[in-house]
């Protein structure tokens, strides 16, 4: 599987943005997608991750009620959709993909995008 980020920026505060990954090699159906983010000098954490297979979602209480994680399985593609952004949302944002339903540790994913930078000015 490879995944392919993009949709990062310079936004300022309250701003949105939609961040896509699109997956190639195999089914989205088959898989979970997450997205994390990493900020200089901190560990990357997951942000929201959903199941290609059933749809259901997951987001980090950090993002919770201002983001959006859906998929397309025909462009098996994933977006996170963010809104109210703070700064405290810059980051590396990092789409990740593991078989079978959702995880919530870095380390239960196996392919990895390449990440994608959002900067959040205040």
């Amino acid at each position: 599987v490879q995944l392919q980020a993009s949709g990062g920026g310079l936004v300022q505060a309250g701003g949105s943005l939609t961040l896509s990954c699109a997956a190639s090699g195999r089914t989205f159906s088959s898989y979970a997608m997450g997205w994390f983010r990493q900020a200089p000098g901190k560990e990357r954490d997951i942000v929201a991750a959903i199941s290609g297979r059933t749809g259901s979602t997951y987001y980090a209480d950090s993002v919770k009620g201002r983001s959006t994680i859906s998929g397309d399985n025909a462009k098996n593609t994933v977006y996170l959709q963010m809104n109210s952004l703070k700064p405290e949302d810059t980051a590396v944002y990092y789409c990740a993909a593991r078989l079978g339903s959702i995880g919530y540790a870095l380390i239960t994913y196996d392919y990895w995008g390449q990440g994608t930078q959002v900067t959040v000015s205040s």
